[in-house]
């Protein structure tokens, strides 16, 4: 019996030989030592839990992430048609650029003709960035005219949101041409949230399911 505890025993006390009472009093050190590591009954751990899904609170971040969607700053390069909006009440682009295969013009009218890296000093001058652009010809992602269920549907959609899965729909908020929307240049409105409640929304409504609103 002693040379069994013995032979069991060398796994946790290894070159070691002890006695049966020896072998009692490490099994009682050992577990002694486990319950110590144990996690404090008052600690928080609700940071590392994954999020959970709510229908409610999902469709709620997204009808603020629908405000800006649909707003100017937005919708004017997510137009039904080919050709960009413009202005404050989304009309025609006045030059009539179109979308082109890649979303950056057609032919010698190039988006970045007019749009370059920075925004045009002065009012109502053209707002720049490096990759200003429409979505291309394959893939449009239309704001315009969509309803809260009809977009929220779109941009969950791999094969109608550009193939993006979640995460990187998350990291889509971050995007240097999404953001721009928050300085869009003399005599434009920004968007009707900040760029922070923005994210946060955007980030809400896909960790907590991505749910559309009902159609109506």
């Amino acid at each position: 019996m002693q040379q069994l505890l013995t032979i069991k025993l060398r796994h946790f006390l290894p070159n070691k030989t002890v006695t049966f009472p020896a072998f009692i009093f490490a099994v009682i050190a050992l577990m002694a030592a486990m319950s110590s590591t144990k996690e404090p009954s008052g600690l928080d751990t609700s940071s590392l839990e994954k999020p959970r899904k709510d229908s409610i609170e999902s469709v709620k971040a997204f009808m603020q992430v629908y405000q800006v969607l649909m707003s100017p700053r937005c919708m004017n390069c997510h137009p039904s048609g080919d050709v960009p909006l413009q202005g404050e009440d989304s009309h025609l682009h006045a030059m009539q650029p179109q979308r082109g295969k890649d979303g950056r013009g057609l032919y010698a009218m190039k988006c970045a003709n007019c749009h370059q890296a920075a925004n045009t000093p002065g009012l109502h001058m053209p707002p720049g960035n490096p990759n200003w652009h429409m979505p291309p010809a394959d893939m449009k992602m239309v704001f315009q005219g969509r309803t809260p269920h009809q977009l929220a549907k779109q941009l969950i959609h791999p094969a109608q949101n550009g193939h993006k899965s979640r995460e990187q729909l998350l990291a889509h908020a971050a995007d240097a041409l999404v953001i721009a929307s928050w300085n869009p240049g003399e005599g434009r409105t920004p968007p009707p949230l900040s760029q922070e409640e923005f994210a946060k929304a955007w980030v809400k409504w896909i960790k907590k399911g991505a749910y559309a609103p009902a159609e109506k």
